[in-house]
């Protein structure tokens, strides 16, 4: 289908006020450019009963908290930032754990892995697997149930969280659901979708290479599974999973390929492509109707696979 007028009206405003890529401006810029036009589209913040920030004594990692109503050990969601590993940070990532914690309901924890190229592969897959161990070996204080802990993420988000995954399968803690919204999964990848994303007013090819870019010290990193997950060697005995794609984004095949994947293995999988839809739609949810949608459908699978745990 076409695109989603929507969706069309944005595209249109940009190439209106001829607003430049990020990948035209330097680091400082483009991060800052990120934050501002997710918060934009993002609509009105959530209120959510609790919410605070925190550290992570061993690394100085940080972490925020979003906990619904309720006292008992909670299902507890972490959540990976997109931004490409580049960009983003525990505020671009604000909106959407505000929904999710209220939608399920369940306690939110995002994590403020550090950034390329500062920090490349395999830093911030590292961190994220190293704050998923934290918060499962501290699960009384932080009211988290352990035998309920998911890990999700948007975009290079999903990426760390399919990482996370593989990781945890080797050497824990046991996950209950992946959450991965439209996923890198592949480095260098030459499918379909990837070729066919070329809008120089919305999120293309030339931005997928430009983030791999900061990301990989080496291209030849590129081939490790924690880089790509769709290359590990086996995708059993990873926990249930939701993938949600978009029909008019780069990664949207990558994405589905790893779906099919986990379905393959034995994973109970879900694959929920967005007709009209675009990269970056999740976190849009206060100007695309497939922003909410995605968001309550997220929910759902959430809260399905916490009652199942």
């Amino acid at each position: 289908m076409p695109l989603d007028p929507q969706v069309e009206a944005m595209r249109s405003q940009r190439e209106t006020e001829k607003v430049p890529q990020l990948y035209t401006q330097t680091l400082a810029e483009a991060r800052a450019a990120d934050l501002a036009s997710i918060q934009a589209a993002g609509g009105s913040l959530e209120q959510v009963h609790h919410v605070e920030d925190l550290v992570m004594e061993e690394s100085g990692l940080p972490l925020r908290i979003y906990r619904p109503e309720g006292t008992d050990p909670l299902p507890t969601l972490v959540y990976f930032f997109g931004g490409g590993w580049t960009l983003g940070s525990i505020d671009t990532a604000d909106g959407i754990c505000r929904q999710l914690a209220n939608a399920v309901p369940c306690q939110v924890i995002t994590v403020g892995y550090r950034l390329a190229p500062e920090n490349p592969f395999p830093t911030a897959v590292n961190d994220c697997h190293q704050a998923v161990q934290w918060i499962a070996a501290h699960a009384a204080e932080l009211q988290v149930d352990p035998a309920r802990i998911a890990v999700g993420g948007d975009s290079a988000g999903g990426n760390l969280a399919a990482a996370t995954t593989l990781l945890a399968r080797d050497s824990g803690p046991a996950l209950a659901a992946q959450l991965l919204v439209y996923p890198n999964t592949l480095y260098g990848s030459d499918t379909a979708s990837m070729r066919a994303g070329d809008d120089p007013f919305l999120f293309n090819r030339t931005s997928v290479d430009w983030y791999w870019g900061h990301y990989l010290k080496d291209p030849a990193d590129g081939r490790n599974p924690l880089a790509s997950p769709l290359l590990a060697e086996s995708h059993a005995d990873l926990p249930p999973a939701l993938v949600i794609t978009a029909e008019y984004d780069p990664l949207r095949d990558e994405g589905e390929f790893y779906a099919e994947k986990l379905y393959a293995a034995g994973v109970p999988t879900q694959l929920s492509r967005y007709d009209g839809m675009v990269h970056g739609f999740f976190a849009m949810s206060g100007v695309l109707d497939g922003g909410r949608k995605a968001i309550a459908e997220a929910a759902e699978f959430l809260q399905r696979t916490f009652a199942d745990g």
